[in-house]
């Protein structure tokens, strides 16, 4: 990958563009196919959930993408290969949780309006589907008999640890808030070891009393870094979705960050969605192609997009009726053939979006309608004389 095209050089210049697919979403498909469209469309990291199985069908959609070579865009290096971040936790946050209950309680004439309000169509008759749910929480004051709980987990940072670098994660992102030091300084005495590694840390936390110092007291903490260092701005937690009014919340603490001069750069999260970029740059606070990357000026760095960018794709994440019992590159055993069904009795599928090109296309054409507002002013061609 050419510097001009990397990842550190996205964040060096403004246009830094991160996925993030959910510190709790385990649905593989999705995960695999939400990985590769937005590689091909130019993302700079992909960030996912600390599960080994998710790790790796990221990893295998990453690698996937470096085939399409007639597909990159002017923003994409020919070889597209963006970091590979994993999401750990310091204690509880409402990132790392699963809704739950028990279907049998329902009323047989309930609405359902947990099911209709699930973003992540991860409610049914059965329950929740645990894969799909990323914990939202939108279900939670929705049940007419309030009955919805929330199971919260830390995630164990000792088994991903030694996987940075070799197994191929890139990067490091810690949840954090004021108020949970001991527990972050516990999480970070396990990762440290393991940091000449990482190409980025990268640490998220949402506003709240006493914010800047908070930081201040993690930066040195975690001083001298031998890696780039981005301050996450989670301005309200996976809302991006629901309206363009949400991103104004990550806007106004990405400019509260900003404003105390840590070090490090300065990414938002929380909220942002197509109207994000848009409302930095009326703002000035976005760095222009034309504003040299060593100016005095801190701007926003990047974004990530997570629920924003999931439902852009939906069209092409949720099942459908498959041909084969499998969609991917290698072909049917015929040992197993025989027994095969006929297609209206398979269960539905999603198929791996590159065996369908015209589907990869056009999901392609969507992420890069959103990648593209960061990275396109820095790619454009230049003006005819």
């Amino acid at each position: 990958m050419t510097e001009q095209h990397s990842p550190l050089q996205s964040l060096r210049e403004g246009h830094w563009f991160k996925l993030i697919c959910g510190a709790s979403f385990q649905h593989l498909p999705a995960i695999r196919n939400l990985t590769l469209v937005y590689t091909l469309a130019g993302a700079d990291c992909i960030d996912v959930a600390a599960d080994p199985a998710v790790i790796l069908a990221a990893q295998e959609a990453i690698t996937v993408a470096r085939q399409f070579t007639d597909l990159r865009l002017a923003w994409v290096s020919p070889a597209p290969r963006p970091w590979l971040m994993v999401s750990l936790n310091d204690g509880e946050d409402p990132h790392f949780r699963k809704a739950e209950f028990l279907p049998d309680r329902c009323p047989v004439d309930c609405a359902r309006p947990c099911e209709a309000i699930c973003p992540a169509e991860a409610i049914d008759a059965t329950g929740v589907i645990g894969d799909r749910c990323y914990g939202c929480g939108r279900c939670l004051p929705i049940c007419p008999l309030q009955h919805i709980t929330a199971r919260t987990y830390v995630s164990t940072p000792q088994a991903i640890a030694p996987l940075i670098g070799a197994a191929g994660i890139d990067a490091i992102e810690i949840h954090t808030q004021p108020g949970h030091f001991e527990g972050f300084r516990r999480l970070w005495a396990a990762i440290s070891p393991h940091a000449q590694r990482l190409k980025v840390l990268a640490i998220s936390c949402p506003d709240g009393e006493d914010l800047i110092p908070y930081l201040q007291t993690l930066a040195d903490l975690i001083a001298p870094l031998p890696c780039p260092l981005i301050w996450q701005t989670d301005g309200r937690p996976m809302s991006g979705d629901i309206g363009i009014g949400t991103t104004k919340a990550t806007v106004k603490l990405g400019q509260k960050v900003l404003q105390a001069g840590l070090p490090g750069y300065v990414q938002l999260a929380g909220g942002t969605n197509h109207h994000t970029v848009a409302k930095l740059r009326s703002l000035n606070l976005l760095r222009s192609p034309q504003m040299p990357s060593t100016n005095s000026s801190r701007p926003i760095a990047g974004v990530a997009y997570g629920s924003y960018a999931r439902t852009l794709l939906r069209p092409f994440l949720e099942p459908t009726i498959a041909p084969t019992p499998l969609l991917g590159t290698q072909a049917v055993s015929p040992a197993i053939a025989p027994a095969q069904t006929a297609i209206c009795d398979r269960p539905p599928t999603i198929p791996r979006l590159e065996t369908a090109p015209e589907q990869l296309r056009a999901a392609i054409t969507l992420a890069a309608s959103l990648v593209g507002q960061l990275k396109a002013p820095y790619f454009a061609p230049p003006p005819v004389p």
